[in-house]
C-alpha cells in the first residue's frame, strides 16, 4: 500500500465509531469483519458531513471533480485526509467500490470490485423495472431507473452473526440506493443467499436478489395516457457479473454465484422462493400461481408478433465519428407485413437517465413473405457531438406506429468510445532508476478542444498524481510530451493515463 494509506484507514474506522453504538463498543467490535465493514461501508458515502466521497445530483459536478477521471482510490483518500476529512466531490459507483476494496484490504479483510450490467434502480416493484416511452421512442422516465452498469465489492468474510456454513463472499455496496427505508448502502449480504432465494438472512438480501433478478418490462404511453406493453426481446437484469481474474488482466464472468443458469430448474426455485418472501401475501401461493403472475408482467416476444428485428453495429465509433448501424427485420409469416417504424435517439447517462432526444427519423417497411431485410442507420457527429455528454452513452429506439396495429419496439445502447492516449516507454525501468515515457494525443475532431489536461498516475512509479496542462488542441494536432518518472517498487506496475478536455 501506498504511504499513509493505514493511517487514513484507521482514521476512517474511528471517524465511524460512532455509527455503531459509540466508540467504547466499536474497539470492542474491531475483530469483527461484519463490523468492520459496515463501519467502513456508512463511511465512504453517506449523508455525513464526514463521508468519503459525493455523489453528484442531477450529473451537476462543477464545484468538484468529474467522476469519470479518477484514475485510483488511493489519491481519493488522500485528498479526504489532507482536507480535513471533508466529503471528496465527486464520485460514482466505480469510484466509491475502489476505495472501499483499498480500505478492506487494508484492514485485512480480502476484497475486489465486482461490476452487474443492467441493474434496475427503482424500487416500485421489487422484481420488475418499467421503462415507458413515447410513439417516437423516446424514453419518458425521466430518473435513473436502469443502470447500464453498477460497482459493488466482494468481501471474504467469517459470518459469526449467521452460522459457520455462511463464511464466504459476502456482498457489500457503498452506493446508497433506495431500499424503501430510504437511502442507505448494503450489505454484507452473504453472496450464495443470493443464488438460493434466502433472503432472511442479514443484510439486505431481498435488494441485492431483486437487483440482480428483475424482470424488465417496457410500456409504450399513447396520448391518451394508456400504456400498453409492446412487443420486445428484453434483456434480464444482472444478465452479466464480473470481476478481475487473479493475477491477469482479463475478467471472471461469475454471474453463477450469483444465479444459477436462467430457466433452470433451479433458478426457478430460487426465485419462487425470494418470490414468497418479498410479496408475503403470495406466501402460500403454488409455483404455477406465481408463474402466472410473473408471465402476466413479462413484454410478449418480437417473434409472436411474426416479426424479427435487431440492431447490430457497423462500426466501433470514436468520438468524433459517426455512429452507423444496420437494422435487420424478418418476417416469419407467409403473407406481406407493412409497417410504420419512428425512430429516435437518446443521450442517456450511465445510470439511464434520459437526457436530450437530439435525433429523430420515420420509414415505411414493407416485407414479403419470410423476407430478411437489412436497413442502414447513420447518425452523424454533428449530430449527437452537441448533446453528448461525460458518460458517452446514447439509445436508438426503433418502434412501431401504433396506428399500425401491434407495437414492435427494438433499442440499442452505444458507447462512443474516446480517442486513445498512446504511452510509449523511452527507457528501461529499473528500481528507482529514473525512466522516461512519451505521452501522445491526437485531437480527431474537426473544431478545438479546450482546457486539455493529462495525468498521469501508477502505484509504484509516481508518489503522487502529475498533472500536465495542454492548453488548446487544434484539429487533428498531436501533443507529445516527454515525463521522467523513478519506480521506487519492485513488480509489475501498470502507468495509467487520462487525458480531459471541456468535451469529455
Amino acid at each position: 500500500f501506498e504511504d499513509g494509506i493505514l493511517d487514513i484507514c484507521l482514521k476512517i474506522l474511528d471517524m465511524g465509531a460512532s455509527y455503531h453504538h459509540g466508540s467504547d463498543r466499536d474497539h470492542c467490535w474491531r475483530n469483527d469483519p461484519v463490523h468492520v465493514s459496515m463501519v467502513v461501508n456508512h463511511m465512504i458515502s453517506s449523508h455525513t458531513s464526514n463521508s468519503i466521497m459525493k455523489i453528484p445530483e442531477n450529473n451537476d459536478y462543477l464545484k468538484g471533480t468529474k467522476p469519470f477521471s479518477w484514475n485510483g482510490s488511493v489519491p481519493i483518500l488522500q485528498q479526504w485526509y489532507n482536507g480535513r476529512c471533508r466529503p471528496v466531490r465527486y464520485g460514482y459507483c466505480g469510484s466509491l467500490a475502489s476505495v472501499m476494496c483499498t480500505v478492506l484490504r487494508c484492514l485485512g479483510i480480502p476484497s475486489r470490485v465486482v461490476t452487474n450490467f443492467c441493474f434496475p434502480c427503482s424500487i416500485e416493484n421489487p422484481l420488475a423495472i418499467n421503462e415507458i416511452f413515447d410513439c417516437t421512442g423516446k424514453n419518458l422516465c425521466g430518473k435513473d431507473k436502469l443502470w447500464r452498469y453498477h460497482c459493488w465489492n466482494e468481501s471474504w468474510m467469517a459470518r459469526r452473526d449467521l452460522n459457520q456454513c455462511c463464511g464466504d463472499w459476502q456482498c457489500v455496496d457503498p452506493t446508497p440506493l433506495e431500499t424503501g427505508r430510504g437511502s442507505a448502502c448494503s450489505g454484507p449480504t452473504w453472496v450464495r443467499s443470493i443464488r438460493e432465494g434466502e433472503l432472511d438472512l442479514d443484510y439486505d438480501g431481498q435488494h441485492m436478489f431483486s437487483r440482480v433478478n428483475s424482470n424488465y418490462v417496457g410500456l409504450l404511453s399513447q396520448n391518451n395516457a394508456k400504456k400498453i406493453k409492446f412487443f420486445c426481446d428484453a434483456w434480464p437484469c444482472g444478465q452479466r457479473l464480473i470481476t478481475k481474474s487473479v493475477g491477469s488482466e482479463q475478467f471472471e464472468d461469475i454471474t453463477g454465484a450469483y444465479k444459477y443458469e436462467l430457466g433452470s430448474v433451479k433458478n426457478k426455485e430460487a426465485y419462487y422462493r425470494a418470490y414468497r418472501r418479498i410479496h408475503p401475501g403470495y406466501c402460500n401461493a403454488s409455483n404455477c400461481h406465481i408463474e402466472r403472475e410473473l408471465s402476466s408482467l413479462k413484454n410478449p416476444f418480437l417473434s409472436d408478433s411474426g416479426i424479427n428485428m435487431r440492431l447490430k453495429m457497423a462500426n466501433c465509433p470514436m468520438y468524433g465519428e459517426d455512429v452507423q448501424l444496420h437494422w435487420l427485420l424478418e418476417n416469419l409469416r407467409s403473407e406481406n407485413k407493412t409497417l410504420k417504424f419512428n425512430l429516435c435517439a437518446q443521450i442517456i447517462t450511465y445510470s439511464g437517465c434520459p437526457m436530450d432526444q437530439f435525433w429523430k427519423d420515420s420509414v415505411n417497411v414493407t416485407l414479403g413473405p419470410r423476407e430478411v431485410k437489412k436497413i442502414p442507420v447513420c447518425i452523424s457527429y454533428s449530430q449527437y457531438g452537441p448533446y453528448l455528454c461525460d458518460h458517452n452513452i446514447m439509445k436508438v429506439v426503433a418502434v412501431s406506429d401504433p396506428e399500425c396495429g401491434e407495437v414492435l419496439m427494438v433499442s440499442r445502447d452505444i458507447v462512443i468510445n474516446r480517442p486513445p492516449v498512446i504511452v510509449k516507454l523511452l527507457s528501461q525501468p529499473r528500481l528507482k532508476v529514473p525512466c522516461t515515457a512519451e505521452i501522445s494525443f491526437c485531437n480527431p475532431l474537426q473544431e478545438d478542444m479546450k482546457n486539455c489536461v493529462m495525468t498521469l498516475e501508477g502505484c509504484g512509479l509516481f508518489k503522487e498524481p502529475m498533472t500536465i496542462d495542454l492548453g488548446t488542441l487544434a484539429s487533428n494536432q498531436q501533443a507529445r510530451t516527454i515525463v521522467e518518472f523513478t519506480p521506487y517498487r519492485l513488480g509489475s506496475h501498470r502507468l495509467l493515463a487520462n487525458f480531459g478536455c471541456h468535451k469529455f
